[in-house]
């Protein structure tokens, strides 16, 4: 193997539950209660549905759970089915660095490998763990402007996570790393122009390949040696990079350092609808003659009017756009899953102040980021008046976290009308006490709420 993939399948391989600080451990608990409520949340997207349609046709052995219904299938497809849910809202965690993404994704490559495997829960929080510094090791190193999708970290996070899991020893895992490299190259044009559904499928596609690549290194599989310094490998496709230090030996872990969402919106849209929030009632929404958004370099994709940014046409889409967010946030005082229907879309109140908004780049914000998410939005109001409020740091940041007590709240908020209090309050028993379980079925068989509803696709049962 080459040495990048030798000195992580190192890393990975070799580490252990005990060097995790009890901060490391109790942050991966608090980032697997936050997937798992937006899995229950997005359990009736059309997405999961057509997932769970595609998982329920075959059956593993041993099998995994497909979340919700508790039926079972492969343990790469209930990665997938699992993913798509804990995915499609965009609520799960963000990291952003040289490049962006959401590690949690790679929860899904974790869970279905240690339902079939019957794992306990320090196996998942060190698998997890392990997951979040291979994804977030190429985050910290690569720039996402080389048009290659953050499906790429995801895929190579999944395989290290899902192979720690199966007990895969230094080789194995290299073996692992490379099968998941080679052909899963995933393109950027996912999040370009009008955004499919695939938007928030390629993450959970990606934990699906990551499983099975798992899957073949432990069977024998071997993969290409040189996959990243070879000469059509990673290096020649992202550019050369270097790991920066692992987590460990008093490095911090970086699953202590992504950001647990407050608003389902894109992470760039984080730091603008926290200020718009703040600004909800500073003025009557029909007063406000226009809204001027100063953010960061991230202002280049709103430059020319015509694109879809400006005029979502979908769910996927409103979500990504500032200019929609903002707008939102201002008429409607919060962001939710009904800020995104068809109609809300639609809304003629709210597509009017997106055409009086204007996104600006501030240097000094691009001069900051992505140390600081600065924003600052200034409303032009009817008789000459101005109301202005300004963050450096979005609610949720890690510089900025949601306390305990709100990531609990934002869980019950998505959970508990399909879950109930009681069962919300049993999976949240089960995931604080997550290093005890001694199979990480006690906290899955608790994710027992929907039904087989099929695609529109599909037949109904």
């Amino acid at each position: 193997m080459d040495s990048m993939i030798q000195r992580l399948a190192d890393y990975s391989a070799g580490l252990r539950y005990q060097d995790l600080p009890p901060e490391a451990v109790h942050e991966c608990k608090r980032r697997l209660i936050d997937g798992l409520g937006c899995l229950v949340g997005a359990f009736d997207a059309e997405p999961s549905v057509i997932a769970r349609d595609i998982a329920r046709r075959s059956r593993g052995n041993p099998p995994a759970r497909i979340l919700g219904t508790q039926e079972r299938s492969t343990p790469e497809l209930a990665a997938f089915a699992n993913g798509v849910m804990l995915r499609y809202l965009d609520f799960n965690d963000a990291y952003f660095m040289k490049s962006s993404g959401h590690p949690s994704d790679t929860f899904a490559a974790v869970l279905a490998a240690a339902d079939a495997a019957r794992a306990n829960g320090r196996t998942v929080v060190t698998a997890a763990a392990a997951a979040y510094e291979a994804y977030c090791g190429i985050s910290d190193a690569v720039r996402r402007e080389q048009g290659w999708d953050h499906s790429v970290q995801c895929v190579i996070g999944s395989a290290v996570g899902a192979a720690r899991i199966l007990g895969l020893g230094r080789e194995a895992m290299g073996n692992a790393i490379s099968l998941a490299i080679i052909p899963n190259m995933a393109l950027e044009q996912t999040r370009t122009g009008e955004l499919a559904m695939w938007k928030g499928v390629a993450g959970p596609n990606a934990a699906r390949n990551g499983v099975f690549a798992a899957q073949l290194a432990r069977e024998g599989m071997t993969g290409p040696e040189q996959a990243i310094e070879g000469k059509w490998g990673l290096w020649h496709a992202l550019g050369r990079f270097d790991w920066e230090p692992f987590g460990g030996r008093g490095r911090p872990f970086r699953l202590t350092q992504t950001h647990i969402k407050f608003v389902p919106v894109v992470i760039h849209a984080q730091s603008p609808v926290t200020v718009a929030l703040e600004l909800h009632g500073a003025a009557d929404p029909e007063d406000i003659e226009a809204v001027a958004i100063d953010t960061y370099w991230v202002a280049e994709r709103y430059v020319d009017r015509k694109n879809p940014l400006w005029h979502p046409a979908t769910r996927e889409t409103a979500d990504h756009s500032i200019p929609y967010c903002v707008a939102a946030a201002l008429l409607d005082g919060e962001i939710n899953a009904a800020s995104f229907t068809e109609a809300r879309i639609r809304d003629p109140r709210l597509t009017a102040l997106i055409e009086r908004t204007v996104v600006r780049e501030d240097p000094g914000f691009t001069k900051a980021h992505p140390a600081e998410w600065p924003c600052r939005i200034e409303l032009a109001l009817r008789g000459g008046k101005k109301r202005a409020a300004e963050a450096r740091y979005f609610k949720g940041h890690a510089q900025r976290p949601l306390t305990d007590d709100e990531l609990v709240r934002k869980f019950r908020t998505l959970a508990e009308p399909a879950l109930g209090k009681k069962r919300a309050d049993a999976v949240l028993a089960a995931a604080r006490k997550l290093e005890k379980l001694k199979d990480i079925g006690e906290l899955l068989q608790l994710l027992k709420f929907g039904g087989a509803k099929r695609s529109r696709r599909g037949k109904k049962k």
